[in-house]
């Protein structure tokens, strides 16, 4: 299940339980929809509460932050998951803006804000 949240160019996305591929195209409409009208995007992703997600967001994830990868200003990751810390890692390769992994979601939101 995925709750999406957008205040101006911020997007707060938080997972809970399975990720799945029609989670992230309805993350992926909010991106767009955000793009259009706003810009660039801040992205807030809080993973903590993810149990799994499947092969097809997986590889849904690397198209889409490819296809946009001049798009995202800042990424915040909130996890303590030691393999969502390295695809985060990996995810920075693709992107152009910068992205970071925090434990707690007030530092990350605190993080994204500085610029937004």
């Amino acid at each position: 299940m995925i709750t999406i949240k957008t205040e101006d160019r911020l997007v707060s996305v938080a997972i809970l339980g399975e990720f799945t591929l029609a989670d992230y195209q309805d993350f992926e409409q909010h991106v767009l929809h955000n793009l259009r009208f706003q810009g660039g995007v801040y992205l807030l992703m809080d993973l903590r509460d993810m149990l799994r997600y499947t092969l097809d967001v997986a590889w849904e994830g690397i198209r889409f932050s490819r296809d946009h990868r001049y798009d995202f200003r800042r990424i915040a990751v909130v996890t303590s998951d030691q393999w969502l810390v390295w695809l985060a890692w990996l995810n920075q390769l693709i992107v152009d803006g910068e992205v970071r992994v925090f434990d707690d979601a007030g530092l990350a939101l605190e993080w994204l804000r500085q610029e937004v």
